[in-house]
């Protein structure tokens, strides 16, 4: 069984971590650092497993590990598994990162954590090895990302949430700069709504008013003027 896969660079600062047992979280940096402090010392002419260290089980379990450019990966393991059975999953996770990311390297770990855990989690679950085939990972791989698409363009207009905020951010700049309404103000409409958007009604019979009332506040400045024109 696995029970711990760690990543980390050169300088020993994590990239990816994943423990399939319960360990405070102080534990796990000391582990972390125990681990680096182990594997970083020895040569690359010696073999890529050794025996775990105290906070990890002792000679209870195996680091096992694979050094590419700048980052270390180890997987911490427990005596049944089979030691170049781990050295070529840790191959297979690489390539599998490197066909996802083309050229994978550290930044690709920093910037895309959640799916290289998303990937990582088709390679191993609960400390169990699920799948050794790449052709296999990349397929389920490239499946979920068609997926995710798709969710995204059967997604409601008013229920995308990042399109959901910027729209309550130009109904609040509507009520202020337009309506002339304060701040207050239009916090009290907001909340009045439950915190959502206020109707499209409002902004018809406000459109309305603005017109039988003082344009003072749309000519303002033509900066105004232009933001209103990208509102409309």
């Amino acid at each position: 069984m696995i029970e711990a896969i760690l990543v980390f660079n050169n300088h020993g600062k994590p990239r990816l971590t994943r423990f399939y047992q319960h360990y405070p979280e102080d534990v796990q940096h000391q582990i972390i650092r125990e681990t680096f402090h182990l594997v970083s010392k020895r040569d690359d002419s010696v073999c890529n497993f050794l025996e775990g260290g105290t906070l990890i089980g002792g000679s209870d379990y195996k680091l096992i590990y694979r050094h590419y450019a700048t980052l270390y990966f180890v997987f911490c393991v427990d005596s049944s598994e089979s030691e170049l059975g781990i050295l070529d999953l840790i191959q297979v996770f690489v390539e599998t990162l490197d066909k996802c990311f083309e050229n994978v390297c550290e930044l690709d770990l920093i910037f895309h954590i959640d799916k290289v855990h998303y990937i990582l989690g088709e390679l191993v679950m609960g400390g169990m090895v699920l799948e050794t085939n790449m052709t296999e990972i990349l397929t389920r791989i490239e499946d979920q990302n068609k997926l995710e698409k798709q969710e995204k363009l059967d997604l409601p207009f008013n229920l995308h949430p990042a399109i959901a905020s910027s729209k309550q951010k130009l109904t609040q700049y509507w009520r202020i700069r337009v309506l002339g309404r304060s701040p207050e103000e239009t916090q009290a409409v907001d909340s009045s709504n439950n915190g959502g958007l206020s109707p499209g009604k409002e902004f018809n019979n406000s459109n309305h008013n603005s017109h039988n009332s003082s344009t003072s506040t749309i000519g303002e400045s033509p900066s105004s003027a232009s933001d209103i024109t990208l509102l409309k």
